[in-house]
């Protein structure tokens, strides 16, 4: 990452945006505008129904030397999903991207966590990753033992409680085991073979997803790692398979950063 910005492009070009993130959730996007109709950059979220809350219009402002500027503020909600960004209908190809204020980021603990990611797609577009979570258990350290994985993290938003577990699910199946932890952290250790009696059918995996219910009476929170610069952790973060007679498992990360183990015959 640099303090440069991307080259003007020439008229009739695709739009194309630098994007900064800042450590509160924010993004600021600039860029080169020689043929907009509307001085307006547009987030619009995948797969939405397009009501109000599936787009978002952010005005752009003069930034000068000819480029202008728009900011998404993090006190603006975002939905969970995947973003795309806009100008006049036309899809905005990624410029520069400073994300270096989000890796270790501490959010506040005031309200919900939301994060923002920039990212460029397999198609070549600038989009944003946007998370919102209330309460939120931050996946940190998975260490690895004789047939077990033991994860430990940071829940915001709640306090680990009596009758406190971690739930590994399954469609309807659900185990759990004890969860312990203090001032804001937690910790559990899963026995894969628990999770493997019914393995998987030949050529098939179980993913069971990882929850944390802060105790007795909580609703169950899902288990994540959102908090750095990283949008799509499931190839990055690989752990070793543990191999037993009849089944192999490993924790792993799904493309939406969520903590599962996948079992395999």
């Amino acid at each position: 990452m640099t303090d440069a910005t991307t080259p003007p492009p020439a008229p009739g070009t695709p739009p194309r945006a630098d994007c900064v993130a800042d450590a509160a959730g924010g993004l600021t996007f600039d860029m080169a505008v020689h043929d907009a109709t509307a001085p307006v950059l547009v987030l619009r979220r995948r797969g939405g129904t397009g009501g109000p809350a599936d787009e978002a219009r952010l005005p752009l402002t003069p930034a000068g030397e000819g480029r202008a500027r728009a900011a998404l503020p993090s006190t603006m909600e975002l939905a969970e999903g995947r973003w795309d960004l806009l100008l006049d209908e036309r899809a905005v190809e990624p410029g520069i991207r400073d994300v270096r204020s989000l890796v270790d980021r501490i959010p506040d603990e005031k309200g919900p966590v939301a994060v923002r990611i920039p990212y460029p797609t397999a198609e070549g577009r600038l989009a944003v990753r946007s998370w919102l979570r209330a309460p939120h258990a931050e996946a940190g350290d998975i260490g690895l033992g004789d047939g077990t994985c033991t994860v430990e993290g940071v829940l915001y938003g709640a306090e680990l409680g009596p009758g406190a577990v971690a739930e590994a699910r399954l469609g309807d199946r659900v185990h759990q085991v004890p969860a312990d932890g203090g001032k804001g952290r937690f910790t559990f250790t899963l026995p894969y073979d628990d999770l493997a009696r019914t393995p998987p059918p030949a050529g098939k995996q179980h993913l069971w997803e990882l929850w944390l219910r802060p105790d007795g009476d909580a609703e169950p929170v899902r288990i994540s790692r959102l908090l750095d610069d990283v949008w799509d952790r499931k190839s990055i973060h690989v752990y070793p398979v543990h191999r037993r007679e009849g089944y192999r498992a490993a924790p792993c990360y799904t493309t939406d950063n969520d903590l599962c183990v996948r079992l395999t015959a």
